[in-house]
């Protein structure tokens, strides 16, 4: 099947002609034709298998066809993201796809200039992009209405649930008009996104190309069982010993991504980090080198790696494990995409031993187990002794060592226990001594009172911390 015979008017397959696109993908195929009808729907599609284009082709021609104008301080189609970097491409493809129908497509998400916002939404768009932070402040400002909204999609809408969004999402429908055409798409359904979807969408038209939370089928999977202190050192080899065009490396914090380009940084491995404390411009041009190769190793949150759409990403390395396990089918499916293959390589800690079998329970399948290098204690120890010093923030320092605190210790060291450097470690300072003051007591001396008469601190309800 090609694209020219799925019902798309001619600006719309011009402009699939100039990218070279000929042949839908399985959701693209499914979906287009009911979209066309104005049909409501549930997509459930792996990252990587042509959602934008599934909604936004068929978007864009009902936006021609209805003829319309936008009005000022307003949009005739919303399109809802969990973060900047895919609200920045689901527009970029959007601006691709309507040169030749000339519709407007505008953005707004945090930390890009909210005056620019307000600008571009002055004039009114057909087509608006956005996180739910921004979109709700600039509506509760006035300087956008939804009242003109013909279609209203929602992508990713797992991961809008796991970031808190769900009270969001519900004002914004509020707000929207009754009669529309509403989407879902997500790469994975959990019961409660079917249950919250029940609510914005009628009689939806289902599409699932893929079963649920089934990964990428051209990615081998490994994993390797490592004490959490030695992770560093394995992370660092592997990328030394490897062929690696382009490597995705996950953590679960901001801060741990940060230590992990420092270490690596101090190893001569240069690599960059991206993830919710880092500027707009810094996601851009972390994303703009690894996309370039220049800096073809990035560390990243799973957050932030939503949006992340770069060809050529050989591997994928879980640094931690994640602790739902359908995060990490999001975060396999950034490599093996456009029919390439891929390696999907997971450190396992014994603390995380749980969310493994967690994440084998969902995928229906067991990953094979890797050995650690021949002679890893030793190169380990050259690592350690080779890196040049590293000075931590306060955070990254209190990221490694509340881990350690977490259920008796992280990486096999017991509470209260030695730091990985071998050195005694007090998590919290021993307790001072403090009593307040009594209401009434004077201004007295401690160890003394106006009548020269000695009384303990205690009697006389004051208390010093030496």
């Amino acid at each position: 099947m090609k694209f020219t015979e799925l019902g798309l008017s001619k600006p719309v397959t011009d402009a699939l002609a100039a990218k070279g696109y000929e042949t839908p993908t399985p959701i693209q195929a499914q979906a287009i034709p009911a979209l066309l009808q104005g049909r409501d729907l549930l997509g459930i599609a792996q990252t990587g298998t042509g959602k934008t284009a599934a909604f936004t082709l068929p978007s864009i021609d009902h936006l021609v066809a209805s003829n319309k104008r936008a009005l000022p301080r307003q949009c005739r189609m919303l399109v809802l993201a969990p973060t900047r970097e895919l609200a920045a491409q689901i527009a970029d493809n959007a601006r691709g796809y309507s040169k030749f129908a000339k519709l407007s497509v505008v953005t707004v998400f945090g930390g890009t200039s909210v005056h620019k916002n307000k600008v571009d939404l002055s004039k009114g768009c057909d087509i608006l992009v956005a996180t739910p932070g921004r979109l709700l402040d600039l509506i509760d400002e006035g300087h956008l209405s939804l009242s003109a909204v013909e279609i209203f999609v929602l992508d990713e809408a797992d991961q809008m649930m796991d970031l808190g969004f769900i009270h969001a999402l519900k004002r914004v429908v509020k707000i929207l008009p009754r009669a529309r055409q509403s989407l879902f798409f997500s790469a994975t359904m959990p019961s409660a996104i079917r249950d919250l979807s029940s609510q914005f969408i009628k009689d939806p038209v289902e599409v699932k190309v893929t079963p649920v939370a089934t990964t990428a089928e051209r990615v081998e999977q490994q994993v390797i069982f490592v004490n959490q202190t030695e992770k560093q050192a394995l992370l660092t080899m592997a990328l030394r010993s490897l062929k690696i065009d382009r490597a995705l490396i996950f953590t679960r914090t901001k801060h741990g991504a940060d230590r992990v380009v420092k270490l690596l940084a101090a190893n001569d491995v240069a690599s960059n980090a991206i993830h919710g404390n880092k500027s707009q411009p810094q996601r851009e041009r972390a994303l703009g080198l690894f996309r370039s190769g220049e800096v073809p190793i990035l560390v990243a949150t799973d957050i932030a790696a939503r949006g992340i759409d770069v060809s050529g990403v050989s591997h994928v390395f879980n640094f931690e494990l994640p602790n739902v396990p359908e995060q990490y089918v999001h975060r396999i499916g950034r490599t093996a995409r456009a029919g390439a293959d891929g390696m999907a390589i997971s450190f396992c800690a014994d603390d995380e031993k749980t969310y493994l079998r967690d994440i084998e329970k969902l995928t229906r399948q067991k990953i094979a187990i890797r050995s650690l290098p021949e002679n890893f204690l030793a190169e380990a120890a050259e690592i350690a002794r080779t890196r040049k010093p590293v000075v931590m923030s306060r955070d990254e320092q209190n990221g490694r060592s509340g881990r350690a605190q977490q259920g008796g210790g992280r990486g096999g060291r017991s509470q209260g226990g030695a730091s990985s450097e071998g050195e005694p470690r007090r998590f919290f300072p021993a307790k001072k001594k403090f009593s307040a003051k009594p209401a009434g007591s004077g201004g007295g001396r401690p160890g003394g009172n106006r009548g020269g008469g000695q009384r303990s601190a205690a009697s006389a309800g004051i208390g010093r911390s030496r």
